[in-house]
């Protein structure tokens, strides 16, 4: 899938001068910033739903120690 990105002239900067320092082009970081945010993005969910179901399951404790 092909997609248009319009940056800011420092992000442009700053995704170049990252790209240089790596030795990998301006597609590989923008990739990887990709798959860094969808990653953080899941294990987020997983965090909420596991803090969901922790909350319920002791729900009668933590309503005693109030």
């Amino acid at each position: 899938m092909a997609v248009n990105l319009r940056l800011r002239a420092d992000q442009q900067e700053a995704i170049r001068r990252a790209a240089e320092r790596e030795g990998v082009s301006q597609h590989a970081v923008l990739l990887r910033a990709v798959d860094e945010y969808l990653a953080r993005q899941a294990l987020e969910v997983k965090v909420k739903a596991t803090a969901k179901e922790q909350v319920a399951k002791w729900a009668e404790l933590l309503e005693r120690l109030k």
